[in-house]
């Protein structure tokens, strides 16, 4: 990364990377962007795309974008293949059939020169999970869910490709979409111990897990911090560290959500969830006037933040 590099992760307006944004990114420097159905036409546009954000920061920055499968996917047909949900691939219980689809989704990674997928889903599903979760998660069985977002995320290492699991510590039992609304959970932490963090746990045992990165919930759980949802507390950091043991580089979901609408604006939204701990702050609407706003308010990338960087990145080329 250069020097210069700031803890956000941002984003632009279409298809195609326009002057004023080019000279912002250049001007700014975040580490990284991430993709959205706006920005997505076919893989030639989304390949040229993938160079102009790269060639505004100058140098190969991280490029995210959630292609988990089923219907959350931003390369879609006829351009791409329409890969099954995780919901599908859990309910057939086939290890196999599930590299075969992580090994596919990341070919077309690849191919246009994306190398972050913000997938798997590590959530585990209740009768009351939010449809905003739905069959993008494996399983109510947190065994099962940790068994197959490791082979996830193997695979994908393996590919290239740099595995984001969400959404920390588990969103499973939200019944409302933060999209829209600021979940409360109230499950006691024994119960989040030994449901909800169990997948996150089985999947850090991998030898590969220094390559993982995490995205945190913006949801409250009332048995660690009453007050804050997870990406705007410290707390709930402090235990995706000690007690999930998760050592890797950590970003928040998307500041745009309104669960995080008492914190104002995306700017400060940006040096709320940085304060609470997070490694990098994801702003995902592509707006100029508030990306330059984030600009303003944001700090400087610490310290820790470039070593746990450092150590996920993939330094080879794709098998």
């Amino acid at each position: 990364m250069n020097k210069n590099t700031n803890p956000v992760i941002l984003s632009c307006s279409g298809l195609a990377l326009l002057k004023e944004e080019s000279a912002f990114f250049k001007s700014f420097q975040p580490l990284g962007f991430i993709f959205f159905g706006r920005n997505v036409e076919d893989p030639a546009q989304l390949k040229k795309l993938c160079e102009d954000v790269r060639d505004s920061v100058g140098w190969h920055c991280p490029i995210l974008i959630d292609q988990e499968g089923g219907r959350v996917r931003r390369m879609r047909p006829p351009h791409w293949t329409d890969y099954p949900s995780m919901k599908d691939l859990g309910d057939a219980n086939d290890d196999a059939a599930l590299e075969g689809v992580i090994r596919g989704i990341a070919a077309d990674l690849n191919d246009v020169g994306i190398d972050v997928d913000c997938a798997p889903v590590l959530d585990v599903l209740f009768e009351d999970t939010h449809a905003a979760i739905g069959n993008r998660a494996f399983s109510n069985n947190p065994g099962v869910v940790g068994r197959m977002g490791r082979v996830v995320c193997e695979t994908f290492i393996d590919c290239g490709i740099t595995p984001v699991v969400k959404h920390m510590p588990g969103q499973g039992r939200s019944s409302l979409d933060s999209h829209y609304d600021l979940p409360v959970v109230s499950a006691s932490l024994n119960e989040l111990k030994n449901i909800d963090f169990k997948p996150f746990r089985d999947v850090m045992k991998s030898p590969k897990a220094a390559h993982i990165w995490g995205m945190v919930s913006h949801i409250v759980y009332t048995a660690i911090d009453d007050v804050h949802p997870a990406s705007t507390s410290d707390k709930v950091v402090d235990v995706i560290r000690n007690v999930l043991g998760f050592n890797g580089l950590l970003v928040s979901d998307d500041l745009c959500m309104n669960a995080l609408a008492c914190y104002g604006l995306p700017a400060d939204r940006v040096v709320k969830t940085l304060e609470a701990g997070m490694d990098i702050a994801l702003y995902c609407a592509g707006h100029l006037n508030e990306m330059e706003d984030i600009a303003k308010a944001c700090p400087p990338l610490r310290e820790d933040s470039i070593k746990r960087y450092n150590a996920s990145s993939l330094r080879r080329r794709p098998t």
